[in-house]
């Protein structure tokens, strides 16, 4: 989960901001909890409702903000104002709106002045605007957290998915083994909230078991069509040939296209298959305990070596598909694999131009890759 901190000089001023919604509430709470002063009861935290549903409301709540920052706090003490969970400081239609624009400059005024003795703000707000001169002066002047949601389709999501994962894990007490952490990186897709609820469903059904196997995972945590895509190629890569039919049976049943199982399923784990083994023969890599131990290999190639990879949209390699592949790839002789690759081409050319039995097709596929004797 990507965060960003600034500290600014003024130790008054507080912000989370991001798009991951269930963290910066996480964070903000923790934020409040540490901020409200001790012993001042109902005196010391005053909550403004930054949801607003409309323009009006919204210039609402930043005015009863300010009101908020401008009455001093009672007895003497100090007090904590929490402008929570506003959805206007997005490039949203409330949030371009003339009277929330002026609204915020007055609350721009007042923040880069001197707040009072005892006085501090915090902001919490979901996907906020950037561009904003608002969002520039709490970058200037408050200490500020960025905590955005992670962008499955960027290059190394898995990594910070994982340690995640791993750090939350841990709190818990819980040990996952290496398979099953993969399987529920990719079934949770780096979805802090996801993640909370799915290791607290494990952590109750362990009880005082805390090591978290994969079968434990399949069992427990929902399998999304992402996830009986992925389940497919672990399959195929295992060659699991019982539970690699039983799963292009599924895909088909939830009304997934013959051709994108193909093209989004079987193809790319063969492919990946027949890279991975090609780059482990030809520079002599022996085979990775992780995924990531083979990404780090695969980095130190030279670059002619790595100029046929797979990329991703930002031009990276794909290496942590490649690195799940070269943990199987022992499994098959280079000439299967090619075989597969030929299967798969004239699958594609039966799906298009024949009207044979979709699962048939595919069938044979995996079992003409599935179907020689394994070596190991």
């Amino acid at each position: 989960m990507p965060k960003a901190k600034t500290r600014a000089s003024a130790a008054n001023i507080y912000a989370v901001v991001g798009s991951d919604e269930a963290e910066v509430k996480r964070v903000a709470t923790d934020f409040a909890t540490k901020l409200t002063p001790p012993d001042s009861g109902d005196f010391g935290l005053e909550v403004i409702d930054g949801t607003a549903d409309n323009a009006e409301q919204a210039g609402t709540r930043i005015r009863s903000t300010i009101e908020a920052l401008q009455t001093l706090p009672f007895f003497g003490g100090a007090k904590l104002v929490w402008l929570k969970s506003a959805n206007f400081l997005g490039d949203n239609p409330v949030g371009r709106t003339a009277n929330v624009q002026a609204a915020l400059e007055e609350l721009t005024d007042l923040i880069n002045a001197d707040l009072g003795p005892g006085v501090v703000l915090l902001i919490s707000a979901i996907d906020v605007d950037k561009r904003r001169s608002f969002y520039k002066s709490l970058a200037r002047c408050a200490e500020l957290q960025v905590i955005d949601r992670l962008d499955a389709t960027r290059s190394g999501w898995e990594e910070e998915a994982t340690e995640i994962v791993r750090s939350r894990a841990q709190k818990r007490k819980l040990e996952f083994e290496d398979d099953a952490l993969d399987l529920f990186v990719l079934l949770t897709g780096g979805d802090t909230r996801q993640i909370e609820n799915e290791l607290d469903k494990i952590d109750i059904f362990l009880g005082e078991e805390r090591r978290v196997k994969v079968d434990q995972v399949r069992e427990l945590v929902p399998l999304s069509r992402a996830g009986v895509i992925f389940e497919l190629g672990n399959a195929l890569a295992a060659r699991d040939l019982e539970l690699a039919l039983t799963l292009v049976r599924r895909l088909l049943d939830q009304r997934e296209s013959a051709i994108g199982i193909l093209l989004v399923a079987i193809l790319p784990t063969i492919r990946n298959l027949l890279l991975a083994k090609d780059l482990m023969e030809r520079h002599r890599l022996s085979r990775p305990h992780a995924p990531f131990q083979f990404i780090s290999t695969v980095n130190r190639l030279p670059a002619d070596a790595t100029e046929h990879l797979p990329r991703k949209k930002d031009g990276s390699i794909n290496a942590y598909a490649l690195g799940i592949a070269a943990q199987h790839a022992h499994r098959f002789e280079t000439k299967q694999l090619i075989e597969g690759m030929q299967a798969c081409l004239e699958a594609n050319l039966q799906l298009v131009t024949s009207q044979l039995d979709h699962e048939l097709v595919l069938t044979e596929v995996v079992v003409k890759l599935l179907g020689h004797p394994q070596k190991f």
